[in-house]
């Protein structure tokens, strides 16, 4: 099985493999629900969803009525404004089939001018303060990527005492020294002020090149060779403050969670670099 650990100040014991239900944005209900099955099979008991994922709230709604204590359940909104972002999580709940989410995120708040408008008067963060207020969620996130989104978390942290952060994390990412040192930093506050730390991309290849066939639903090349797979989580996982969020492929769901529940140790930075070498891996974000 997969360890728990702590998901920040919430004190739910989340499996350190989070499930990316972006995974489900273009499946049918048949395969979302055999998807469910492999969940239960690794004991994963944190689904993370958005708004923004195609059909993926519709269809993890239909395991809540017999699921939703199974799961800590979080998803996000990518609206800046307080109206839209109200209306926004009231959907989600509706395609959800709950009457309140874990933890609800500002979705992908990197860019300064929207950040200004979602965190001032009249933003997505009063929408979803007020939601908590409600009931409608216990908790609130802030999520996103690009090579500023650390020190955005940063600056967000700053502004507010979120609950949780979402962001990528890698070896080649972490070999950017400006995204390694803002990485670390932003961890450091996290730590301190025992935020939860997710990170996505941890099976990054490259980007996809021209021409290159797309063989997965990720928007990225990933990899698929199993050792690498082990290799690319079993280095994310050797932080022991972070979780690693599910890459958005049903087919590589299964790869992934057996390579975490074998999981024992860091590889080396030698390896590591071997598989950079071997696989042509390229940063995501530059």
């Amino acid at each position: 099985m997969i360890p728990q650990l702590a998901f920040g100040r919430t004190g739910h014991l989340s499996t350190r493999t989070i499930f990316g239900g972006a995974a489900l944005g273009g499946v049918t209900q048949d395969d979302a629900d055999r998807t469910l099955d492999v969940l239960l099979e690794y004991g994963i008991n944190h689904i993370d969803t958005a708004a923004s994922y195609g059909d993926s709230e519709l269809r993890i709604g239909p395991w809540m009525a017999q699921h939703r204590n199974d799961f800590f359940l979080a998803t996000k909104t990518g609206e800046r404004t307080y109206q839209a972002a109200r209306d926004e999580l009231h959907r989600s709940l509706d395609r959800l089939h709950v009457s309140s989410v874990d933890l609800i995120q500002l979705h992908y708040l990197v860019d300064p001018q929207e950040w200004e408008v979602a965190m001032g008067p009249g933003g997505a963060l009063e929408a979803v303060i007020e939601a908590r207020e409600q009931g409608l969620t216990r908790y609130i996130g802030v999520t996103g990527h690009d090579v500023v989104v650390a020190g955005m978390h940063k600056r967000s942290l700053e502004r507010f005492d979120f609950d949780s952060v979402l962001l990528p994390y890698n070896y080649i990412m972490m070999q950017n020294p400006e995204y390694a040192a803002d990485f670390e930093t932003l961890t450091t506050m996290c730590r301190v002020h025992n935020v939860a730390v997710q990170t996505i991309k941890g099976i990054t290849r490259s980007p996809w090149q021209e021409g290159q066939a797309r063989t997965t639903t990720t928007w990225y090349a990933p990899l698929t060779d199993q050792p690498a797979i082990d290799r690319a989580v079993w280095w994310v996982l050797g932080n022991p403050q972070v979780f690693l969020n599910t890459a958005s492929d049903i087919h590589m769901l299964p790869k992934i969670l057996d390579a975490a529940s074998r999981f024992e140790a860091r590889p080396s930075d030698g390896e590591m670099e071997a598989d950079v070498a071997t696989y042509q891996m390229a940063p995501l974000f530059t």
